[in-house]
Formats: C-alpha cells, sequence, structure tokens
C-alpha cells in the first residue's frame, strides 16, 4: 500500500491499478490510438505541401470557377481535425468507462 493509501484509505491503490493487466491493456489501447491518430495528421497535414510542390499541375486544376484542387484539399483539414476530435472525444468517453470499470472491480 502506498504512503498516500495508508493517509487516506478509501484512495485507489494506484500502485496496484497500474500493475493490473486490463489497466495496462487500456493504456496500451490509447498509446496505439493516439499515435496512429498523430501520424494520420501529420501526413494528411503535409500531403497538401507536397502534392502542390510535387504535382503543381494537377492541383491547379479548377474545379468550381477558380476553386482547385489545392483549396479544396486545404478546406478538407479543417473537416479533418473536426472529424478526429471527435472521433477522439468517442474514444475518451469509452477509455473513461474502462478505467471506471477497472476502478470499481480493484
Amino acid at each position: 500500500m502506498s504512503v498516500e493509501n495508508k493517509n487516506n484509505p478509501s484512495a485507489p491503490d494506484w500502485d496496484g491499478l497500474a500493475a493490473r493487466p486490463a489497466f495496462q491493456d487500456l493504456l496500451k489501447k490509447k498509446a496505439r490510438f493516439i499515435t496512429i491518430s498523430c501520424v494520420f495528421f501529420m501526413v494528411y497535414y503535409f500531403a497538401l505541401p507536397v502534392s502542390v510542390g510535387y504535382w503543381p499541375d494537377f492541383m491547379k486544376t479548377a474545379v468550381l470557377g477558380k476553386v482547385n484542387i489545392a483549396y479544396l484539399f486545404a478546406l478538407s483539414q479543417f473537416f479533418m481535425a473536426w472529424a478526429l476530435a471527435f472521433i477522439y472525444l468517442r474514444k475518451a468517453g469509452q477509455w473513461d468507462k474502462e478505467a471506471k470499470s477497472i476502478l470499481d472491480n480493484q
């Protein structure tokens, strides 16, 4: 039992929780999601300047009047970031439920 638990018996045993396989699995799930999301975001973000640099003629292709593919791709980054934030919020809610379950089954 940690020092904190001796002073407050109602506090969770954090060292014991950290050693539990369920908690370790939760941390792995979170790390995997966050890593994949960050890599996806960075690839998507840098795809615009790379595309404009390597395929400028394609990116200049007009789609709607003077609006070209480069403008649409740049605009899509806002929607992608919002979608990623929404997905993260949903996943975080699931992780919170798992963490509560782990705490309740201590």
